[in-house]
């Protein structure tokens, strides 16, 4: 039950995450500037690609870490 634990949770956040991400406005200077010269249609689609774009770099760090806590549990004998 604790190994099913160990694997539902952290998927449940990642999906709860990706699911309702929070407004996240423009964060660099050139976005925001961009992002403040449109109406606010525009600068919504604007602060979606930037999470877009920001969202493998983050998925691909997801999967080393399952990936090296996998092989740690497996030296361990879990």
């Amino acid at each position: 039950m604790k190994r099913l634990a160990k694997k539902v949770l952290p998927l449940s956040a990642l999906a709860l995450a990706l699911v309702a991400p929070p407004p996240a406005p423009a964060q660099c200077v050139m976005c925001y500037r961009t992002a403040e010269s449109q109406n606010a249609a525009r600068s919504r689609v604007l602060d979606i690609g930037i999470v877009l774009l920001g969202a493998p770099p983050f998925l691909i760090l997801a999967g080393f870490v399952v990936f090296i806590m996998s092989r740690n549990n497996r030296y361990r004998g879990d």
